[in-house]
């Protein structure tokens, strides 16, 4: 298994640099035109000179501004205030809706639940106290 990672590290670098080359912007590329890039990528991918160059010499690499261009600097500038469940009146809120809901389903089941009832139990006397069938 191990005499099979090299091979595997040496093919995920190529991907990622072909991937990478393709979704650059041309304005971003530098020395080479985008396709002279995706040929030496592709052409020497293998022996990793066109993945290694690609990633060191192809692309313009900018740096750090801290204007919310990074995930972190984003998750910095926009954080937002989190409050527990039992803390947070709108949700105190819904669970009393609910529970209204909730109890006037409660109602109606058991109200239609007796009416039921009430209509088997007419049905019940109605065939004992019915007409005998003697011969």
């Amino acid at each position: 298994m191990l005499r099979y990672l090299p091979f595997l590290l040496v093919l995920a670098l190529w991907i990622y640099a072909f991937i990478d080359c393709l979704n650059t912007p041309e304005s971003q590329v530098r020395g080479l035109p985008k396709v002279i890039w995706v040929l030496i990528i592709l052409l020497f991918g293998e022996v990793l000179v066109g993945p290694v160059a690609w990633l060191v010499a192809g692309r313009t690499r900018r740096p750090v501004t801290g204007d919310g261009s990074t995930p972190s600097e984003w998750h910095r500038n926009h954080r937002t205030t989190w409050v527990a469940p039992d803390d947070n009146p709108e949700f105190l809120r819904s669970l009393k809706d609910e529970n209204k809901q909730d109890e006037t389903r409660l109602k109606d089941w058991e109200a239609d639940l007796r009416r039921r009832e009430e209509e088997l139990r007419r049905k019940n006397r109605g065939a004992t106290d019915g007409p005998e069938d003697t011969p």
